[in-house]
C-alpha cells in the first residue's frame, strides 16, 4: 500500500491490482509520504478491492512491504487494516528487500538500493539481505509540479554521501561500486536517472519493471512461505501488497 498506489498479487493468479490508493467516498488518500493516517479507511479499501476476489471460507497468509524507516508504525497499522481479509497470518517485509527480491540480486554481497516512489524516496544498504543502513526523504516523482528532477536527485545524493561518511567500513562503498539498484516510479524518469549517475559517479541498475518490483518480491517470500510447513500449506489464495 503505498502513498500513490496499492499493488496485489495473488498466489496462482499474479499481479490483480494496480490502483490508486484512495478510500470511497470522497476518494481520500489513507496513505500519505510512507505512513498511514487512515487505518480504518485502508481496511475499507482492501475490503473494497480484495474482499470479494478471494475464496470464501478460507483464511490467507498475506505479506506486507512497508518502508524501512518508521517502519513499525507502518507495519502496526497495516497488520490492523489487513484484518479485514480475515488472514491467518500476516508478514511483513522491508521494501528495499522486498525490491531486490523481486530483481533477483546477489544478496550474498553489499546492496545499495535507492527507491524513487511517489511522495517517499528511501536508500537502504542490504549486507547479507538486512538492512544495515536507510535514509529517507519525503519527496518523489509525485512532487515534479513543486520539485525539479535535479532536487530529487540531489536528495538522493545527499542521503548516499551521508551513509558513506557514517559508514566505517568498506560496504557502503562496496555497494556504491558495484552499482545502486534503482527502483520505484523514479526509475522509468530519464530526467532523473541521468542526472543521478552523474551525482553518484556510480553505475545504476534499474529493476525491471521498477514499480511492481516490491510487490513482486513480496510474492517470491509468499511462495516460500507457503512451502514453509508452518503456514499451512498453499491452499489459500493469497494476496501481497506492496
Amino acid at each position: 500500500m503505498g502513498s500513490a498506489r496499492t499493488r496485489a498479487w495473488v498466489a496462482g493468479r499474479g499481479l490483480i491490482l494496480d490502483v490508486p490508493t484512495v478510500t470511497f467516498p470522497g476518494a481520500v488518500h489513507p496513505v500519505q509520504r510512507g505512513a498511514i493516517v487512515d487505518t480504518a479507511g485502508a481496511a475499507r479499501m482492501l475490503d473494497r478491492l480484495l474482499g470479494h476476489r478471494l475464496p470464501r471460507f478460507t483464511r490467507p497468509l498475506v505479506v506486507v512491504t512497508a518502508p524501512v524507516l518508521d517502519g513499525v508504525a507502518y507495519r502496526t497499522e497495516a497488520r490492523t487494516a489487513v484484518q479485514v481479509l480475515r488472514p491467518r497470518s500476516v508478514l511483513t517485509v522491508p521494501s528495499a528487500r522486498a525490491v531486490a527480491l523481486g530483481a533477483g540480486a546477489d544478496l550474498s554481497r553489499p546492496l545499495l538500493v535507492v527507491d524513487i516512489g511517489a511522495h517517499l524516496t528511501e536508500v537502504v544498504l542490504l549486507v547479507d539481505g538486512a538492512v544495515t543502513d536507510a535514509r529517507r526523504t519525503a519527496l518523489g516523482t509525485g512532487d515534479l509540479d513543486s520539485a525539479t528532477p535535479a532536487e530529487i536527485s540531489e536528495a538522493v545524493a545527499t542521503m548516499v554521501t551521508a551513509m558513506l561518511r557514517q559508514d566505517r567500513t568498506s560496504l557502503t562503498v562496496d555497494a556504491l561500486q558495484r552499482g545502486a539498484l534503482l527502483a520505484g516510479g523514479g526509475a522509468l524518469r530519464p530526467e532523473i536517472t541521468y542526472r543521478l549517475t552523474g551525482r553518484l559517479h556510480a553505475p545504476l541498475k534499474a529493476v525491471a519493471a521498477p514499480h511492481t518490483a516490491a510487490v513482486r518480491g513480496a510474492a517470491t517470500l509468499l511462495r516460500a512461505a507457503h512451502a514453509h510447513p508452518s503456514t499451512g500449506g498453499p491452499e489459500a489464495c493469497t494476496p501481497d501488497h506492496g
